[in-house]
């Protein structure tokens, strides 16, 4: 065991230092950077109104802090982020659930049925924006939904200049892509529950939607958890999907793509307020997933 030990800061090393480079300490001078007035190139003294002499005489304090927060379109953002991570978590676990569920019933071909499912989640987000741009621009709204088309149904058309319809949008986008791989995680948590529980209550006369609702749903809580985490986390961070099928046009900025376009919506580039929305953006995301980990753990200690 004294061998493992001398060498295991030998190994670790390199894995540590990439991960204080690449990680901690831009995120530190990202922090500091959201305290003064930055403006990518150089610091601004907000006294003289001129380039700072030193990076101290550019200290603005919570000021960032205070544009951001009152800038409308963040606002506007973080509300429209908000509606479309209650879709998008609700969609996918649903979509993830029900192929896990198909998938596992398989007795034969369910790796082929696996694969496919999950071949959505290799693409890129910028390559799946616009795949799907072409299909409610030209397939929804022309070929299928519009006046020649199969059904007329204007609900379904321009389903990306609208923001109502942008919201939906994203959402069938994102659980298109992203519920093959969580498919994975439940299959995983289904494949783990024993087999007696389920012989038990087919003895015992219970329905399928008894035995989904007392023995399936409350032992798959550990795989809930990372699914609800992980879904949580990536709808909040969505961008490439965003730019791609939107641009953000119509109002239809999410707060990732709000704090990259928060330099050109200034003159000049305000990159110590983007740099306070993008902090904010972080502490919303950290209190946001932690508190979902913290109330489905608890509810797996209680099973």
């Amino acid at each position: 065991m004294s061998i493992y030990k001398r060498w295991f800061w030998v190994f670790a090393a390199p894995a540590l230092a990439l991960f204080l480079l690449v990680i901690v300490l831009p995120f530190g001078m990202g922090v500091f950077n959201s305290f003064v007035a930055w403006r990518g190139t150089y610091y601004f003294d907000p006294v003289t109104g001129s380039r700072a002499s030193g990076v101290f005489d550019s200290f603005v304090g919570l000021a960032n802090y205070k544009a951001a927060l009152a800038d409308e379109r963040f606002a506007r953002a973080l509300w429209y982020t908000v509606r479309y991570t209650a879709l998008a978590v609700i969609s996918i676990n649903i979509g993830a659930l029900c192929m896990a569920l198909l998938v596992n019933r398989i007795t034969r071909g369910a790796g082929l049925f696996r694969t496919t499912f999950f071949l959505p989640n290799m693409l890129g987000g910028l390559a799946l924006g616009f795949i799907w741009q072409f299909v409610f621009q030209i397939i929804f709204t022309d070929l299928l939904f519009g006046p020649g088309g199969v059904v007329h149904a204007e609900f379904l058309r321009y389903m990306t200049q609208d923001p109502v319809k942008a919201l939906f949008a994203l959402m069938l986008l994102n659980t298109w892509q992203t519920a093959g791989y969580m498919m994975i995680i439940y299959i995983a948590g289904l494949n783990n529950i024993p087999k007696d529980l389920y012989e038990a209550a087919n003895i015992d006369g219970a329905s399928r939607w008894t035995t989904f609702r007392k023995i399936t749903v409350p032992m798959l809580m550990p795989s809930f958890t990372v699914v609800f985490f992980m879904t949580l986390a990536n709808s909040f961070k969505l961008l490439d999907q965003n730019v791609a099928l939107t641009d953000g046009e119509f109002n239809t900025r999410m707060l990732a793509m709000q704090i990259l376009r928060t330099v050109k919506d200034t003159t000049p580039p305000d990159y110590g307020k983007a740099q306070a929305q993008a902090v904010l953006f972080f502490i919303m995301i950290a209190v946001i997933t932690l508190t979902q980990v913290g109330i489905t753990k608890k509810r797996e200690l209680e099973l």
